[in-house]
């Protein structure tokens, strides 16, 4: 009696047998039967290595892209700002400048950080609208309608991105001293008949002879000035009682618009900043913005289809490991190896497979990127977590693919696997 009780004694107080299959053991498991099949491996890895290289690649070449498709947009468009007085309405409808702006604004404007070059620009309005190349009026001679005429302050070219395709620009001298010249736009120099300008030839603006200088073309910006005729802004004050400068124009660095657009109307009326109204680019152009967008939804595209193959390919492969090994998961489970443990086996595989191919993948898709935009002499853009994302995302991809073989796995019952085999 004593023995038999001190035997059930011994038994209750015996602490209950762990599980010793561990982390370690799930992971030596798992990663055995990678290594015993390295061609195995290389074909399994080859579709996660392409799916997550792909998308990496991808993701940075539309990142890459889109960054040169939006320096070119910010190039044209996103580097002017323009300055005007705030139209008011009076009781008859008709618009009127509520402010001015100052004869000086090319030099406050100057003052602002951003601001590369500026020149005023304002549409005169000559009396009796006539424009003419030949001092003589022929009532015989067929209408012609008249350029228009505007008055800039010297380098209203290089603001507006024109260039000169004969002659010369009027400078700051010409300006100080209201001398008569003109530039022509191409298209008024052609309506005018004007094609050589060294010898200077004149035209008459309201019976004022001018003489002109140059003739230019390829603007950028502010492309009506083609068809007209550009004279120096003192001359316009002198001849045709200019009494305020219709607007300013400056070319801004990229990116500088929004902060310029508070700045540049505090200059030019510091007690009445709302009396200017400013025409700012935003910081990118919105096309240039719905361009990277679709940019970047057709090679994620692209790259998802490719890494979905790259899915399918570690699902197969786990499968047909399964397939292969049903008399070993019969042994392991007659052992005492429960369903969670044979499970969780063959998901560690495949994630351990996905991970390894997502790895090898981003660093390829990631070399690949820099590689090509150094030949084409882009500037590679790439997001840093894009690769650690890549590799992760390969990781899910070997979680997800094998989830379905790892459940077949684990419903194997010991009897029927140890008679199959």
């Amino acid at each position: 009696m004593r023995f038999g009780l001190r035997r059930r004694v011994d038994r209750a107080d015996r602490p209950a047998a762990r599980d010793r299959f561990g982390v370690l053991d799930l992971l030596g498991e798992a990663t055995a039967d990678i290594g015993a099949r390295p061609g195995r491996l290389v074909v399994t890895l080859a579709g996660t290595v392409l799916g997550i290289g792909a998308l990496v690649a991808t993701v940075g070449f539309a990142q890459t892209a889109s960054g040169q498709i939006a320096r070119q947009f910010d190039v044209g468009a996103a580097t002017q700002i323009v300055a005007s007085p705030t139209q008011a309405k009076t009781r008859d409808g008709t618009s009127v400048d509520a402010a001015r702006l100052p004869w000086d604004a090319v030099v406050r404007a100057g003052h602002l950080a951003g601001i590369e070059s500026a020149a005023l620009l304002s549409e005169v309005t000559v009396r009796g609208g006539t424009i003419t190349a030949v001092a003589v009026n022929d009532p015989s001679a067929p209408t012609v309608a008249a350029p228009a005429l505007y008055a800039a302050s010297p380098g209203i070219l290089d603001t507006v991105g024109g260039r000169i395709v004969t002659g010369r620009v009027f400078d700051d001298g010409h300006d100080r001293r209201a001398d008569r010249v003109a530039l022509l736009g191409a298209r008024a120099a052609e309506s005018l008949g004007i094609h050589d300008v060294s010898t200077q030839p004149t035209i008459f603006v309201a019976g004022i002879p001018y003489a002109v200088i140059g003739v230019f073309d390829g603007l950028e910006r502010s492309g009506g000035l083609v068809d007209a005729v550009v004279i120096p802004t003192s001359a316009g004050r002198g001849d045709f009682a200019l009494t305020a400068p219709g607007e300013l124009n400056a070319k801004i660095a990229i990116g500088a618009g929004p902060q310029l657009r508070d700045q540049l109307a505090l200059a030019l009326a510091p007690g009445d900043p709302e009396s200017i109204e400013i025409t700012a680019p935003p910081g990118r152009s919105e096309l240039s913005a719905d361009v990277q967008s679709d940019v970047g939804v057709v090679f994620v595209l692209l790259g998802a289809i490719v890494l979905l193959a790259g899915g399918l390919g570690i699902a197969n492969v786990t499968m047909l490991s399964v397939m292969e090994r049903v008399g070993e998961i019969g042994l392991r489970r007659a052992l005492g190896a429960t369903r969670r443990q044979i499970a969780a086996q063959f998901v560690v595989e495949s994630v351990t497979i996905g991970l390894l191919g997502g790895l090898i993948g981003a660093a390829l898709g990631t070399v690949t990127v820099v590689g090509v935009s150094i030949v084409q002499g882009w500037t590679p853009v790439l997001d840093p977590l894009l690769a650690t994302g890549g590799a992760l995302l390969g990781a899910l991809v070997g979680l997800i693919a094998g989830g379905l073989p790892a459940r077949r796995a684990a419903r194997i019952e010991p009897v029927a696997a140890l008679r199959g085999s």
